[in-house]
């Protein structure tokens, strides 16, 4: 075991601290990173303050983790010291359901272990990237492209995977059009994959000063959905939507955009349940799924595709002290479109 440093929720109500805490040593499979950046997601805020009534005390959050390999065990052959590589929202998985067989790790039969708040036999349960560095069986590190920004890489591990793994799944590409609901931390990446693939993209917001953002990542048009004009104006037209909105709102609105055996994918977790109208997907045979992450292999593959065509996220590059302010701001949609803590301040914390 080693000393790690990092950032801590203590319990639900106190803010995030320095914190000094025990990881394993690197056994022979294992992969040791020293953390350079880590993305700053909703479910970090969510798991912090225990708003799912799971978290486990303390609490080190972050699961989009890049950094430095600084050692491997004797039987790691994928990775080598001073590789970069990352860490995404899964650390373990039991392997040999049918689930994790056919490389679908997230919907693991027994349950995926999180990067943070699983089960961990070393020290009772997994803390996060808001550290120096992290440990993990090398079948979970992914290989970081060398021509992305770095920082700008690690939302990827958890927004950018969010968004591409239902877009692949549903074969999006050219000649598709393709809606995105909300323009967020998955909202604004989902527009520049979909983009990326091909397909003509609308966005929709509530918010009329998104629109050139939205144009500027990628979208071909901007449609103020609070305007019923404007949204009459698709209704039947679209093959798949994407909706990565977590507030109430009215699915059905959305659901009478597609086409005959379109599809809407759910990303966004809405604290409440949607109400569904069974209308609006029988009538034109609609299909409305949801939808996680990605497995290992679809995550590498995501990186992989993300450097091919230059993709990164939008981010505000934060050092660690102002976690809790992030924290605040995250809840105002203050922030465009994701925070990253530069792991390097943690040398300054008190």
């Amino acid at each position: 075991m080693f000393i790690c440093t990092g950032y801590a929720a203590q319990e639900a109500t106190t803010p995030l601290a320095p914190f000094s805490f025990e990881r394993r040593d690197p056994g022979p499979r294992d992969v040791q990173i020293e953390i350079q950046y880590c993305g700053v997601c909703h479910s970090d805020l969510h798991t912090a303050r225990n708003e799912w009534q799971n978290t486990l005390f303390p609490c080190v959050p972050g699961h989009e983790i890049v950094g430095r390999v600084t050692k491997v065990g004797n039987e790691v052959s994928k990775f080598k010291e001073g590789d970069l590589a990352g860490v995404g929202c899964m650390v373990e998985s039991c392997r040999t359901c049918a689930n994790c067989r056919e490389g679908l790790e997230q919907f693991c039969d027994r349950g995926f272990v999180g990067t943070y708040n699983g089960p961990d036999k070393d020290t009772g349960h997994t803390f996060g990237g808001y550290s120096s560095h992290i440990v993990v069986d090398q079948d979970f590190v992914l290989r970081i492209p060398e021509n992305l920004d770095l920082a700008a890489v690690a939302p990827l591990l958890c927004a950018g995977i969010t968004t591409y793994s239902p877009l692949r799944h549903w074969k999006v590409g050219p000649g598709q059009k393709v809606g995105v609901v909300g323009l967020g931390g998955l909202g604004h990446m989902g527009v520049k994959l979909a983009h990326a693939m091909g397909a003509r993209v609308v966005l929709f917001t509530t918010s009329p000063n998104k629109v050139e953002d939205a144009k500027q990542l990628g979208a071909d048009e901007v449609v103020i959905s609070k305007n019923p004009d404007e949204m009459a104006k698709h209704v039947e037209s679209f093959d798949f939507i994407l909706d990565t909105v977590a507030g109430d709102h009215d699915i059905n609105a959305y659901l009478n955009l597609l086409k005959r055996d379109g599809t809407m994918t759910q990303v966004g977790a809405p604290e409440k349940p949607l109400a569904v109208s069974a209308f609006s997907v029988i009538w034109k045979r609609r299909n409305f799924s949801g939808s996680l992450i990605g497995g290992i292999a679809e995550t590498q593959e995501m990186l992989d595709f993300c450097a091919q065509h230059g993709i990164t996220s939008e981010i505000e590059l934060i050092p660690i002290q102002k976690i809790n302010e992030a924290y605040e701001r995250m809840l105002r949609s203050d922030v465009k479109y994701r925070f990253v803590i530069d792991m390097a301040s943690l040398k300054d914390a008190a």
